[in-house]
C-alpha cells in the first residue's frame, strides 16, 4: 500500500530541517541562518535541499537576486512557523508547570549596553542559574536587523525605532551628559551655553547612532549645528580622544563610571544637558515571551535601576550573596564596533 503524502512528511521531515528552513527565510539566506544557528553553511543548503526532496517541490528561487519563497515554499514556511510555535510553547507550558524559570534568554543589545548588561545578567542568572543566556553586543543597525527578523527574546536599545511595530519597556534612566579633559578650559566654567558649546571641537559617533541623533536634534532645536572634528566608531574611542585633549564630546553617563571615579574625564556644566533619555527593552509587538524572558523583563523593570546603583558605588547588589553562579551556556559577545 503507498504511502500518503502526510505518512512520507511525518517518516522523513524532522523539527531541525524546519528550523533551519524557516531560518534562511527569516534571515534572507543560507550564510546568515548558518551564523545564527552555529552551523555550516554547506550543512544548512544540504537540509533545506534535502527538506525540498521530501515534499518534491523547489522551496527557495532567486529572484532579481534575493532570495524568496515559492508558492509552496512559502506553505512550508507557514507551516514550519506553525510547528515549531507549538514546540517552544510545549516547552514553555513544561518549565511553568516545574515552576523552574530556565532555558535559553537571548538579548541583542547595542554596544553602549555593554557597560551594564554583564552586571545585570550576572545578578539574575544568580536569583534564576538554569537560565542560559545569549548575549550578542552589537551596532543599533545590527539590532534592529535582529529585531526585525525576530531572532532574539529582548532587544536593548536608547532609542524605540518608528518604523517597527515593537514593544518598548524603558527600565533604567539613560543619562547624556558632555565630557571633555580634565584640564580644558571649560571645566572652569560654572555654565556654558549650547551656543558656546557648538563653537568646540567636537568628537562625535557615526552617522546613524543614537547618542548622534538626539544631540543633533537638540542643536537644531536652537538653530545651532555642531562641527565635528572627528568621527569615531565607539564611545571607546572617543574616551580616549576626550581625555587626549583632542575635544568634547556626548557620552552616557553609564559608560563613564571608572573614569568619573579616577577623575580621567570631566563632565561638563552645560544649558540643557543631561539629556534624559532611557534604555529600552524591546521585542516585536504581538510576541509571546517565554518564562525566561517574562521574568527577564519583570527583573529589569523591577530591580535593574537599583541594581545598577549599587555597583556604581562599588556594592554588592540586593539580594545577592556577592558571588556569582556559573552561567550554564557562556555568554557570547559580538566584537561588532559600537552604535548605541
Amino acid at each position: 500500500m503507498p504511502q500518503s503524502i502526510a505518512e512520507r512528511l511525518i517518516r522523513h521531515v524532522s523539527l531541525r530541517q524546519l528550523q533551519i528552513f524557516a531560518s534562511v527565510v527569516r534571515l534572507d539566506g543560507y550564510t546568515r541562518a548558518a551564523e545564527a544557528l552555529h552551523l555550516t553553511q554547506p550543512t544548512v543548503s544540504m537540509q533545506v535541499k534535502k527538506l525540498s526532496e521530501t515534499i518534491g517541490h523547489p522551496l527557495l528561487e532567486r529572484v532579481g537576486g534575493r532570495l524568496q519563497t515559492t508558492s509552496v515554499g512559502a506553505e512550508v514556511y507557514a507551516a514550519a512557523q506553525s510547528v515549531l510555535g507549538s514546540m517552544a510553547s510545549l516547552g514553555e507550558s513544561t518549565a511553568a508547570q516545574e515552576g523552574v524559570v530556565k532555558g535559553p534568554l537571548r538579548i541583542a543589545a547595542i554596544t553602549t549596553a555593554k557597560y551594564f548588561m554583564p552586571h545585570l545578567l550576572g545578578a539574575f542568572i544568580t536569583r534564576h542559574p538554569e537560565v542560559e543566556p545569549i548575549l550578542k553586543v552589537v551596532n543599533r543597525s545590527q539590532v534592529l536587523d535582529r529585531l526585525k527578523a525576530n531572532e532574539d527574546d529582548l532587544s536593548i536599545i536608547g532609542q524605540v525605532p518608528v518604523e517597527l511595530a515593537v514593544e518598548a519597556h524603558p527600565f533604567i534612566d539613560n543619562e547624556l551628559v558632555v565630557v571633555a579633559s580634565t584640564d580644558h578650559p571649560l571645566t572652569r566654567c560654572p555654565s556654558i551655553t549650547l551656543e558656546q558649546l557648538s563653537k568646540e571641537r567636537f568628537l562625535v559617533r557615526e552617522a546613524g547612532s543614537g547618542t548622534r541623533l538626539a544631540v543633533d536634534r537638540l542643536f537644531a532645536r536652537h538653530a545651532l549645528r555642531i562641527q565635528p572634528y572627528m568621527d569615531l566608531g565607539s564611545s571607546e574611542a572617543i574616551k580616549q580622544a576626550v581625555m587626549a585633549g583632542l575635544g568634547i564630546s556626548v557620552l552616557s553617563r553609564h559608560n563613564l563610571r571608572l573614569e568619573l571615579a579616577g577623575n580621567h574625564i570631566a563632565v561638563l556644566n552645560v544649558e540643557a544637558f543631561p539629556l534624559k533619555r532611557s534604555w529600552y527593552a524591546a521585542h516585536l509587538k504581538g510576541k509571546k515571551p517565554s518564562l525566561a524572558t517574562r521574568t527577564f523583563l519583570d527583573f529589569l523593570l523591577r530591580q535593574g535601576k537599583d541594581i545598577l546603583q549599587h555597583i556604581s558605588k562599588g556594592q554588592t547588589p540586593a539580594g545577592s550573596s556577592g558571588t556569582r553562579t556559573p552561567y550554564p551556556q557562556k555568554a557570547k559577545e559580538a566584537p561588532d564596533p559600537d552604535n548605541g
